[in-house]
């Protein structure tokens, strides 16, 4: 699409203060108004993608639904803005379910807060540090292994909603929840399996026949029309929760002391860890799709200032968002201001049209998480990694287990030492 201007705002270039240059700041020299009319349609399409994706977040992250489309207009428009891709869509994403999880439960949602704000103070310093390339140095079979690891977590916990089984309170360990599931089956409610089915069947049909429609949205939206007609008990986001209740409140953290943040410090490096490895894997990635090179200790900068600000706002971790990133490349995007839209076009949404997503049935919500865990496992490669040299097939199964049965913060750090090691270890054996 835009092979013709290969490198014209590359990695070295560019307005700015050290290695942070925005690429906002170059991309709109000689903009003009078919830029802006591109940029202004690919930002609607990806807001109807992302509005279905950040509630169901947030849900299965066990936050208050409103928090991942507040995510989405704060941390969204900063990471364009300030970002070191033209093409960079950011917000919550799935990666981060597993980790905000654990962390509201074991610390509590003000926990979260401080938790995401000393994330994005570690990321800034990163980029300013010069830290990007640093993440080429992860080995992919860990970043496989708890990518994979990741997926599996997040389809298990979307069976109960997605069934309308009755398992409220499920545990987070892995094994305890699959028994508790397993327990529930016979309160599997027929009516909400069937919303269920009927949405990722939807999708999946949408996906094949007509890819440049927003089915994630269109069949969230005629599940949602179609469940109350059914016999059963189908649950909505206000059944559950009353609501899709959205604040934008004054800025501020809750209060903590020394001790506090040397709690949730763990916590806070495996968000950044997170947030920088998946914001710099999606830019390579839409390098690759539009012929241009992002900049990435600009692209970390970024991703700690949204997820500063985001907390301040009481929102979740956020990071460039992959799927939503491709969508809008596919879409035409032509510069930052395609994701400046799009986190605009999700507030206009708040503002005039939120009431209706109070009706969006959670069985409906799960089949879209269910297929972006599909996504993120990316079964096509699967048997391929797992036929690559032995060594690291065992790493990337050893992540995974641990990833799953144990923690992910054990994971990333058994994960990247070995991978680090065994890494160091060919390179003494080549020489």
């Amino acid at each position: 699409m835009h092979g013709g201007m290969k490198n014209h705002d590359g990695a070295g270039r560019g307005p700015g203060i050290g290695p942070f240059r925005p690429k906002v700041l170059t991309t709109l020299r000689g903009y003009d108004r078919t830029a802006l009319m591109a940029d202004l349609s690919a930002g609607l399409t990806v807001a109807v993608v992302a509005i279905p994706l950040a509630v169901a977040i947030a849900i299965a992250s066990g936050a208050e639904p409103g928090a991942g489309l507040l995510t989405a207009v704060i941390a969204g428009f900063l990471i364009s803005a300030f970002g070191g891709s033209r093409v960079q869509i950011g917000g919550p994403t799935g990666a981060f379910i597993v980790v905000v999880y654990s962390v509201i439960a074991a610390h509590g949602y003000d926990g979260l807060v401080i938790a995401t704000f000393m994330a994005g103070t570690i990321l800034i310093a990163a980029g300013f540090l010069r830290a990007g390339r640093l993440v080429a140095l992860v080995p992919d079979s860990v970043i496989h292994g708890f990518t994979l690891g990741i997926a599996i977590i997040i389809a298990v916990s979307q069976v109960a909603d997605f069934s309308g089984m009755d398992a409220a309170g499920l545990p987070a360990d892995f094994l305890q929840k699959t028994a508790v599931l397993m327990r529930s089956l016979p309160t599997v409610e027929p009516a909400a399996l069937a919303i269920g089915l009927f949405t990722l069947a939807l999708i999946l049909v949408l996906r094949r026949l007509a890819p440049r429609l927003p089915g994630f949205v269109i069949a969230v939206v005629l599940a949602s029309a179609i469940a109350p007609f059914l016999p059963g008990d189908v649950a909505t986001i206000g059944s559950r929760f009353g609501g899709l209740d959205i604040a934008f409140r004054a800025p501020g953290l809750p209060e903590f002391d020394v001790a506090r943040l040397v709690e949730l410090l763990p916590w806070a490096l495996v968000i950044a860890f997170l947030a920088g490895m998946e914001s710099l894997l999606s830019a390579v990635i839409a390098d690759r799709m539009t012929g241009f090179s992002h900049r990435s200790d600009t692209e970390l900068v970024a991703q700690g200032i949204a997820n500063t600000a985001s907390a301040l706002f009481a929102g979740l971790p956020a990071t460039g968002a992959l799927a939503r990133t491709a969508t809008n490349v596919r879409a035409g995007a032509k510069t930052p201001v395609a994701g400046m839209a799009h986190a605009a076009f999700i507030l206009a949404f708040i503002l005039i049209a939120a009431p209706l997503a109070a009706h969006f049935a959670l069985p409906a919500l799960a089949a879209v998480l269910l297929v972006a865990a599909w996504g993120m496992a990316e079964p096509q490669h699967l048997f391929e990694r797992l036929r690559g040299p032995g060594a690291d097939t065992a790493l990337l199964l050893l992540t995974l287990f641990i990833t799953v049965l144990v923690d992910l913060t054990v994971a990333i750090g058994v994960g990247i030492v070995l991978g680090l090691a065994l890494a160091a270890w060919r390179r003494r054996r080549g020489a």
